[in-house]
């Protein structure tokens, strides 16, 4: 089996998460959601990877890979910033939120930050149609984004940066 640079931790959760489904390939979102939190996206060699700890061909990697917009093949900035486009959330705002926050954050559209520590993208539907629009961060949730709200939620993450390359430094 292929040798992937993986976190003790990680290799754990991927080993506990795979013996609660009665059929090895219905661990494969998890696991695919463990191994981009730890290495940043899913390359080919992960696939591989994955297809040999599921019993599985690449290609049924390959194919929830690319379907799922939320897994990368190519390594991105490290915090993503998610704006969700849809009819309700567009309607509310999303598109001025979305440019506000690029603004904010020195980027441009799906392209990371010139120090690749944030990349601004649209998602589609976040699940938070009534209080819209929404954004996400990572995994932190924010509804009813106005454009004080976006300028906040910048600072936040521009305050993170500055902690982690203080705390980087000590």
């Amino acid at each position: 089996m292929r040798i992937l640079d993986l976190k003790p931790e990680t290799l754990d959760r991927v080993e506990a998460v795979i013996p609660k489904y009665p059929v090895k390939r219905s661990a494969i979102l998890p696991v695919l959601h463990y191994l981009q939190a730890d290495l940043g996206y899913i390359s080919r060699d992960t696939m591989e990877w994955v297809a040999e700890k599921l019993e599985l061909e690449p290609i049924n990697v390959y194919e929830i890979v690319t379907f799922y917009p939320f897994f990368r093949e190519q390594p991105t900035a490290r915090r993503i910033v998610r704006v969700c486009r849809t009819l309700p959330c567009a309607l509310s705002g999303a598109y001025k939120i979305c440019q506000k926050l690029q603004t904010e954050l020195g980027c441009t559209l799906e392209e990371p930050s010139e120090d690749g520590e944030v990349a601004v993208e649209f998602a589609e539907c976040l699940a938070g149609c009534g209080t819209g629009p929404v954004v996400m961060v990572d995994d932190e949730f924010y509804e009813n984004v106005d454009e004080s709200k976006a300028e906040a939620i910048a600072a936040k993450i521009k305050g993170d940066k500055v902690a982690n390359s203080t705390e980087t430094s000590s």
